[in-house]
């Protein structure tokens, strides 16, 4: 099914109509809404190179004049870039080739406000996720579904156009760059095409933001916070401007998102993740199951942080650890999904996989993994590293925590 681009064009002409007067401020656009456009069936998943994908950087984009941003791209707030997928996940992608058979174009979204000062903050969120299921789903049915990636990740681009508006009457001592990248979910191509092919200065960049999956606010308020060792302040200032969040932080600016495209680039960077969900990557990422109020309060978080370091001048960059160099190989998996954001002892159970070993010896989301085999798992690295010792078809015997009680189960790889 193809997009019908006149229907998008009088969307777009209604939505801007009823939202903005070109004499007047603009009306604030909720979160919700903005995650409502983008994570609608309409745009069949937003899959890089598709009419969905299209359709979602125009919206961005028309947000972007309307709030009053410069256009920053290569043409008005576009910057596409070609590439040919990679065979081998080693392999560089090669941006610069000809229009043919398996090219595919992607398009960057990029906002400018200028406040006509020498350093600039960029802020960044990648719109495109896996359409009807590319490769990275999860999806494990018969049919194809569309993947709305309404957490991963319309709320994040939801979150920056937030703080598009809000800065453009606040903290005037740096430039904005508000960039939506496409093809993060094929390997972060449109950050990395950026750096590679930059539209501003990047040795006047401050500091670059980047949120990806902050949908999901738990109970607990749990926000996990990625690079507060980038730069010698950053993990000050994230504990300094928290009041409302239990926070998780690490130091490493390397991870599997854009941010990591900077830090490579020397850029101070913070990544901001309320955690991994059962519906990651799968067609039950859609848009009732967000906490919006949860949004909102990061985006308040996220413009504080910024408003205590508007009169710090340029933040000195600082090489991190790249803690993925110490993650063990494994050729087995007990299919589970790991809550990231726990921070007790042991390995707790986010979500388990159909058909896997932790199902079929009936272990349960929330449990928490204290021991496999003879070894004590007291955090996920320690998880790693007793999983990389197993085999296909090897049994062990796991323990559990599960509320007050310890509970013992077979597994077989």
């Amino acid at each position: 099914m193809r997009i019908n681009y006149l229907l998008i064009v009088l969307f777009l002409t209604v939505f801007t109509a009823c939202k903005t007067n070109s004499e007047e401020k603009p009306e604030v656009v909720t979160i919700k809404e903005d995650v409502a456009f983008l994570a609608d069936d309409k745009l069949e998943g937003r899959q890089t190179g598709t009419d969905g994908e299209i359709a979602a950087a125009a919206y961005i984009a028309k947000r972007f004049e309307d709030l009053g941003l410069t256009a920053k791209g290569t043409k008005g707030y576009l910057q596409a870039f070609s590439f040919r997928p990679k065979t081998d996940p080693h392999q560089e992608v090669n941006y610069t080739v000809i229009d043919g058979d398996s090219t595919i174009t992607g398009t960057n979204v990029i906002g400018f406000l200028d406040n006509k000062e020498e350093n600039t903050i960029i802020i960044g969120a990648h719109y495109d996720h896996l359409g009807y299921g590319a490769e990275g789903s999860l999806f494990r049915g018969d049919t194809k579904e569309i993947h709305n990636g309404a957490d991963d990740n319309a709320s994040g681009v939801a979150v920056l156009l937030n703080l598009a508006q809000k800065l453009k009457y606040a903290n005037k001592g740096n430039n904005y760059l508000f960039m939506a990248f496409s093809g993060e979910e094929m390997g972060l191509l449109g950050s990395n095409y950026f750096t590679k092919s930059p539209t501003i200065d990047l040795l006047k960049a401050n500091f670059m933001l980047n949120m990806d999956m902050v949908g999901r606010l738990k109970q607990d308020s749990t926000l996990a916070v990625y690079g507060v060792g980038t730069s010698p302040i950053l993990k000050q200032v994230v504990k300094a401007n928290n009041s409302k969040f239990k926070i998780i932080q690490n130091e490493s600016g390397v991870g599997p998102s854009d941010h990591t495209s900077f830090y490579n680039s020397e850029i101070p960077v913070l990544h901001f993740f309320t955690g991994q969900h059962e519906d990651y990557h799968k067609p039950g990422d859609d848009t009732e199951k967000l906490n919006y109020e949860g949004m909102e309060t990061i985006s308040s978080y996220i413009f504080d942080i910024i408003s205590d370091l508007d009169n710090n001048g340029k933040l000195p960059f600082r090489k991190t650890k790249n803690e993925s160099d110490e993650i063990p190989r494994f050729k087995v998996g007990l299919g589970v999904i790991p809550d990231y954001l726990f921070n007790g002892k042991g390995m707790r159970i986010d979500g388990i996989s159909e058909d896997r070993p932790a199902q079929k010896a009936k272990l349960q989301k929330g449990d928490i993994v204290i021991k496999m085999g003879d070894s004590l798992v007291t955090d996920m690295m320690s998880y790693m590293r007793v999983l990389s010792t197993f085999d296909t078809g090897d049994k062990t015997k796991v323990i559990v925590k599960r509320g007050d009680e310890e509970v013992e189960a077979d597994i077989e790889f």
